[in-house]
């Protein structure tokens, strides 16, 4: 996989702490919190009622393998929004946002293979002429430490101006 260069995106978590917004290094934070020793938590660790202050901004991607297929299974108030529909139960390929649908799938791609976490972020002119900024965050979860089987991931959209 290659990462493009132009593509304002991590794996670099010291460098993500530095950078993000509060409510995204919370998120990564209690994300961390349940490592307990492995690489990647199991969505079975994350508990929903701790997860409260996130869920706006909060998606829960199923992974399958064999071919590999992501699968919107909780997508945020934030995201329905923004999209004006609801994707869930739909793939990330036939629902993906972002600068484009390639980069989407590369950033999953980073997370799925690497198990690592990555953080991206890029200002932008929305369609109706207002500059947003965002950044979002993929965090790998498995229920065997080795083969990741979903992606949780959070993002922070603000308007400027």
């Amino acid at each position: 996989m290659t990462l493009q260069p132009d593509y304002p995106r991590s794996t670099d978590m010291a460098f993500m702490a530095a950078r993000c917004r509060a409510a995204t290094l919370g998120f990564y934070r209690y994300w961390e919190s349940k490592l307990a020793g492995r690489r990647m938590p199991s969505r079975r660790d994350i508990d929903p009622v701790d997860m409260r202050r996130w869920l706006t901004g909060m998606q829960l991607v199923d992974v399958h393998h064999n071919p590999r297929r992501l699968v919107y299974r909780l997508v945020g108030e934030l995201d329905v929004n923004f999209r004006g529909y609801n994707p869930t139960g739909r793939t990330v390929e036939e629902c993906g946002i972002g600068r484009s649908l390639a980069e989407t799938l590369c950033n999953y791609d980073a997370v799925i293979s690497g198990r690592t976490p990555l953080f991206d972020w890029s200002d932008y002119v929305s369609q109706s002429g207002f500059l947003r900024s965002q950044e979002s965050l993929l965090l790998p979860l498995s229920d065997d430490d080795d083969i990741v089987n979903m992606v949780a991931t959070y993002a922070e959209v603000d308007v400027r101006g």
